[in-house]
């Protein structure tokens, strides 16, 4: 079974113009569209190319995804909240101290 997975314009905007690759994982509120430097891809996510960047979709969400849309973005504040990206905001406070 082949999955086609839609990406909105404006998230290939995004990820064009921040020059980095993003990853759709499991989070709090559900499906959130994070960078790879707070979710890291993994070797079993599917790849979706944009320009010379990729979006990383998990085999999890994968199903269940059919559009990626910037309502799925999270902020700084969302990613700090969700126990799902503890090592990124861990990592994150060590540096400022």
């Amino acid at each position: 079974m082949i999955m086609q997975i839609e990406v909105e314009d404006a998230v290939k905007e995004l990820v064009l113009k921040e020059k980095h690759d993003y990853r759709i994982c499991t989070a709090c509120l559900g499906p959130a569209l994070v960078s790879t430097d707070v979710k890291p891809a993994k070797d079993t996510d599917i790849k979706i190319p944009v320009g010379d960047y990729f979006i990383y979709v998990s085999r999890v969400q994968a199903p269940y995804v059919d559009k990626i849309t910037m309502d799925m973005l999270y902020d700084e504040f969302e990613i700090d909240a969700c126990p799902a990206f503890y090592a990124y905001t861990d990592r994150k406070r060590q540096a400022k101290k």
